[in-house]
């Protein structure tokens, strides 16, 4: 995960002399639906095997995305959350889910205008969770922790960790149509857009989980459809209407200090430390209002005794909008108020499963529990750029974003609520481009 965050960051500052040049300019913020074809061919081969049928071979795609145009090169980011068919076995659920940073570059084919057409190859690293899960009967954490396992869980690349705990090199090559509808007395306009290609897991071992390898999970042709906010080059004219893309590392003062006496009562190893995230923010601006997309993610992990370790994770996306109260040269104060979602996810995993087929055959090793829910937060900003070209279209932003989350659920783990940890003061500094 550190090599393409890099990757990006060393992209962005080579990007003066793009920027330098009059010829044409446009920044993107969207998202995407589609589908994907994939096969997991040795599990579903352990399934005939045993006459039962094999899973659907397809999977769906969400994707937010930050696409940048200097001339003809293509720069952005990409987020995808992808989800595999679900099946229902003997009581239990067979499904999986995969997630994907990817860092994009690639040229255009057409001019500057309001149909695009690009060619654009992706480089990136993901997370993989394939599970078999049945309803546990237990009504609240003491009767939970009596008898937990009510499953199995394997992962790779693990995110309810942390964000850095992403692993593998994932590629993608695909092209992109789109075409723009102005918004009258607007810089932006709204894009509608298509994609279609083929994505790669290039190497053969690098998904193989417990004897079977998982490859077709971050792998197969797609298509997908969406639509986003462009600001094309002919609306550049507009001083105040820029999109911009930040890495962020963020510190949360809270601790999960009732789950932990839970666990310490149970016999197992508390959490130690406060949960830092990484994420992505996507904030554009016209006329002084502010707008954009927040996704970050929490994680606390450690050794729950000696033959389990355990997460605590919480994964948060939020809508954002507010004003600019202050800009000079290249300072910038701000603020917002977001909306959004948050979840709260406990994992105990076994650290010893046997392998395929002997793991479908005796699953009880894992347990999971989850909630989720609405969030609300007030943020404010401070962020300094530094020019790439001398109108200042282009700017690399260092950012301190300060806030406090606000839970509008109780977000209960059976019966305790989790409110109390998810409501915190936050920290953040982000780095990224405005274009």
């Amino acid at each position: 995960m550190r090599l393409f965050l890099v990757l990006f960051l060393s992209c962005s500052f080579g990007f003066t002399a793009f920027s330098q040049s009059p010829k044409s300019n446009r920044t993107t913020m969207y998202m995407t639906y589609g589908k994907t074809g994939a096969n997991l061919r040795e599990f579903n081969q352990m399934l005939s095997g045993k006459g039962l049928s094999p899973m659907r071979n397809s999977y769906s795609n969400l994707s937010f995305g930050y696409l940048t145009r200097f001339n003809d090169f293509i720069i952005g980011l990409e987020l995808f959350q992808n989800s595999g068919p679900k099946s229902i076995f003997d009581g239990y659920q067979i499904d999986y889910h995969t997630t994907r940073f990817y860092v994009n570059v690639g040229f255009a084919f057409t001019e500057e205008g309001n149909f695009q057409l690009i060619h654009y190859m992706s480089v990136g690293t993901g997370f993989l969770n394939f599970q078999m899960l049945k309803e546990n009967p237990a009504e609240n954490l003491g009767e939970f922790f009596e008898n937990p396992e009510h499953g199995f869980i394997l992962r790779d690349g693990n995110l309810h960790k942390g964000t850095l705990n992403m692993t593998g090199f994932l590629t993608e090559i695909g092209f992109q149509m789109s075409y723009d509808f102005p918004i009258p007395g607007r810089g932006e306009a709204i894009e509608l857009l298509a994609r279609f290609g083929y994505s790669f897991s290039p190497f053969e071992d690098s998904w193989k989980l417990n004897g079977i390898r998982f490859n077709s999970a971050q792998s197969g042709a797609f298509l997908r459809l969406g639509a986003g906010l462009t600001i094309p080059d002919h609306n550049f004219f507009y001083k105040d209407a820029a999109i911009g893309a930040h890495l962020l590392y963020g510190f949360h003062f809270t601790k999960p200090d009732r789950f932990n006496a839970i666990l310490q009562e149970k016999g197992l190893t508390p959490f130690k430390g406060r949960p830092n995230n990484i994420g992505l923010k996507v904030l554009g601006e016209s006329k002084g209002f502010l707008y954009g997309i927040d996704f970050y993610n929490l994680g606390l992990s450690g050794e729950a005794d000696e033959s389990k370790s355990h997460t605590l994770n919480s994964l948060r996306v939020y809508g954002n909008v507010g004003l600019k109260f202050f800009e000079r040269r290249n300072l910038e104060l701000g603020g917002t108020g977001g909306l959004g979602y948050g979840n709260i996810r406990y994992s105990l995993i076994s650290n010893e499963k046997p392998d395929f087929p002997r793991l479908f055959e005796e699953p009880i090793h894992d347990a999971f529990l989850r909630k989720g829910g609405l969030m609300a937060k007030p943020e404010v900003f401070v962020a300094y750029g530094i020019p790439l070209s001398p109108n200042h279209s282009s700017k690399i932003m260092f950012g301190i974003n300060g806030g406090y989350e606000i839970p509008l659920a109780n977000y209960k783990l059976l019966d305790l609520p989790m409110s109390d940890y998810i409501s915190n003061p936050y920290f953040q500094v982000s780095v990224g481009i405005k274009h």
